[in-house]
This record gives C-alpha cells, structure tokens and sequence, in this order.
C-alpha cells in the first residue's frame, strides 16, 4: 500500500509565500487635481495598467497633451481618465494653459 507523500510545515509555508509574491499587483487609479491652473501632484509615478483620473475643480477645460503624443481633455468641473499602457517617462502640460505641467513616470509591473 502506498502512501501519500508529507510535507513539512516549512515546505508549505515557502510554497505559500512564493504563491504570494508571485501575485499580480493589483491596478490602482491616482488622482491628479487640477486647481487654480496647477496639476497637483506635479510628479506621478505609476505602473503599468494603472489608471490616471485627472479632477478639474476648475471653470474652464484643461488637457494632459504629450507633445507629438497623446491628450487627454478634461472638461471644467469633471474628470478624465486614462489606463498606463507602456512603460515610459513623459512631460505633460495642458495645451490651452502650457504654464501648466506634469510629469509621469510609467514602470513594468
């Protein structure tokens, strides 16, 4: 008669563990507020499959515009958003208020 193999606590916890860590991270959504012609925050790092949602809290519409790139345009008192597709670094500025800038830094998650 055979019996089934055992495994050792130890073991079971490792294989639990290594379980764990290779789990996908989970996609966030970071908000960027736009107020008083100023993306706050300035600087966002995300990764890949999170999503940007820009929150216009001012009168007037604004955009996220890379140039040669893409734009994103955000009606006043609304939002916008847009799911990180690529790793990549990238300025951004609205293009109606170009004093107006950003910084996204996209990783591999």
């Amino acid at each position: 008669m055979r019996t089934a193999p055992t495994v050792s606590k130890r073991h079971l916890w490792l294989v639990m563990a290594l379980t764990i860590a290779a789990a996908p991270a989970e996609a966030k959504t970071i908000e960027v507020t736009i107020e008083k012609l100023v993306f706050s925050p300035a600087s966002i790092e995300a990764k890949v499959g999170d999503t940007i949602e820009w929150v216009n809290k001012d009168v007037f519409a604004h955009t996220a515009t890379v140039k040669d790139g893409w734009e994103v345009m955000i009606p006043p008192k609304t939002s916008a958003s847009m799911m990180l597709k690529k790793a990549e670094a990238f300025d951004y500025f609205c293009r109606f208020h170009p004093n107006m800038k950003g910084r996204l830094t996209v990783t591999s998650p």
